[in-house]
């Protein structure tokens, strides 16, 4: 599908139909309003009344603000796409809600059909975003940023998506390596050889078990004169079995999903790249596929970080955040310079119990941070909430035999606790830098919502985008 922004009056714009987005107060005021209400179109959220011998899409919105407008959109490119018409025109009334017109269309019209083996393909094939605004030049920068997002987005989307007998820690490599050099970004992938020697115990256990060797993917964006650095680090599991504590049957199916955090870390700095923005990127991925066999790391174990921390494994399918632990150490170790220090990860079940399947929960200890993250979330239209530390929860990762335990003692505040693993192994002068983005309920769905369809979301990637834009 084709998105053309152009500097004309609507109705000097062919397309086969017009689309026209309706509050409830200007139904009334519309001058096709008899045939709508005969056709009970009450212009609420989200609901469309199509007028097809007239060439006309209807759909209400509660406001014209970003968030209505990018879900109501969202559900007009799914109502055009299955019509036969092969155009639409759609009249821009404020550049605030290109982003949300464009999102809408882009990822709300994504579909991944890469394993069936018949794809019925849409007669529909171009949208039209028209607008005479003096200031053309400015909306044509906000279109074309938001269409690298969306774009950087849905390249997301499809690496999650990908089978886990496709995607697995040498796979994802050679995707890292190819978006390296299509984007002119420099890589480094250091395999189990290079792990060892780096001492990252953690790791290399909940990998061991696996026919695929892990590996640690490092890409950099470095422009000249960056006024920020940013390192990015990924949870890459590209399937999670639960190792020894294995899964149930049915928590392991979308497990595929396990490398979100990894595959955002990867769209974010794409279109960081594509954006030009001057701001430098580190993206640190630990991919690792965490298996069952004869050599599979156990309860029980005791294992030595990249840190020489000890930590007590009481649960393999807490294997994430032993991962994490050595790419965290290893990352602050590689940019020592670095302003701002962000995970990315589907980390806990508990987060999604706490906060639902729409946000993503937000740790670390800068209260200036969160702000500026939340801030970046509400414009992004990705919502993220924070969960607090507290000194009494992280008492229960207490070890008696170690120094931490992979788990908490109790199973209350498990993303919390979860969180707090984590920030044992941020050095205390990156504390105030450092944020954990938990992931595990925002990254994939079963049920659309808003702009998101059918499996992964790209969750990360325009929050990021976002925050990094705007950064001073």
């Amino acid at each position: 599908m084709n998105i053309k922004l152009l500097n004309r009056e609507l109705d000097e714009v062919a397309s086969d139909v017009t689309v026209v987005f309706l509050k409830k107060d200007e139904l009334a005021e519309n001058e096709h309003v008899a045939i709508l209400q005969k056709a009970g179109f009450k212009a609420e959220q989200d609901t469309t009344c199509f007028l097809y011998e007239k060439g006309l899409l209807f759909c209400g919105i509660d406001s014209k603000k970003s968030d209505d407008l990018r879900s109501a959109t969202s559900v007009v490119i799914k109502a055009l796409k299955s019509s036969n018409f092969k155009s639409a025109k759609v009249h821009v009334e404020k550049k605030s809600t290109i982003s949300a017109l464009v999102e809408g269309f882009v990822l709300g019209g994504y579909e991944f059909n890469e394993y069936k083996s018949e794809v019925k393909n849409s007669e529909f094939k171009e949208v039209f975003l028209t607008s005479n605004d003096i200031d053309f030049s400015n909306l044509e920068s906000i279109f074309n940023e938001a269409m690298i997002v969306a774009e950087a987005t849905c390249f997301t989307r499809d690496i999650v998506n990908k089978a886990p007998q496709e995607i697995n820690p040498q796979t994802l490599s050679d995707v890292a390596k190819k978006l390296a050099k299509d984007n002119n970004l420099e890589c480094n992938i250091l395999n189990e050889d290079d792990l060892a020697k780096e001492k990252m115990g953690a790791m290399l256990a909940v990998g061991r078990a696996s026919v695929h060797e892990s590996a640690l993917i490092h890409l950099s964006y470095k422009p000249k004169n960056p006024k920020k650095v940013i390192t990015l680090v990924g949870k890459g599991l590209t399937y999670d079995s639960g190792g020894l504590s294995l899964k149930a049957a049915t928590s392991m199916v979308t497990m595929k999903m396990d490398k979100a955090g990894a595959c955002a870390v990867l769209g974010i700095i794409k279109a960081v790249s594509e954006l030009k923005l001057d701001v430098e990127v580190h993206a640190f991925i630990g991919a690792v596929e965490n298996m069952v066999g004869g050599n599979a790391y156990k309860p029980d174990d005791v294992l030595v970080s990249r840190s020489k921390t000890t930590i007590e494994v009481r649960n393999t399918d807490a294997e994430g955040r032993l991962v994490l632990a050595d790419v965290l150490d290893y990352a602050q170790d590689s940019v020592k310079e670095a302003d701002y220090i962000f995970d990315f990860a589907t980390l806990t079940g508990a987060c999604m119990i706490a906060l639902g399947q729409f946000t993503s929960g937000i740790m670390g200890h800068s209260h200036k941070l969160k702000h500026d993250i939340s801030k970046a979330g509400s414009d992004s239209g990705e919502m993220v909430s924070s969960l607090p530390f507290n000194k009494h929860l992280k008492k229960l990762l207490k070890s008696e035999i170690a120094d931490i335990s992979n788990t908490a003692s109790k199973p209350y505040g498990g993303a919390i606790t979860a969180g707090m693993f984590l920030d044992k192994f941020i050095r205390e002068e990156n504390k105030n830098k450092w944020m954990h983005f938990d992931i595990a309920g925002t990254a994939y769905t079963e049920s659309p919502w808003d702009c998101n369809v059918y499996g992964a979301t790209g969750a990360g990637v325009r929050l990021m985008c976002e925050f990094i834009k705007d950064i001073k």
